[in-house]
């Protein structure tokens, strides 16, 4: 009988988009640090790297959990 991992499939995946999300967010904020020297610009590339912030502790939580049911699958702990 295969052994059922759709839980952890399902967990990958999530780290995968968080991560893929991370790298997105990274690259904007790159992409306004090379702006014009406005108010604008530079309150754009402040919010771009809280965005980045955020997606970060998105993806660790991520794969936070995917690493904590693998620990548990394979080593029982």
């Amino acid at each position: 009988m295969p052994e059922d991992l759709a839980d952890l499939d399902q967990m990958q995946q999530d780290y995968k988009a968080a991560v893929d999300e991370w790298i997105a967010t990274i690259r904007e904020e790159e992409a306004l640090a090379s702006v014009n020297h406005t108010v604008a610009a530079i309150d754009k590339w402040e919010n771009a790297g809280f965005a980045e912030e955020a997606a970060r502790d998105r993806a660790k939580a991520a794969k936070k959990n995917y690493e904590d049911a693998l620990r548990e699958k394979f080593f029982n702990f």
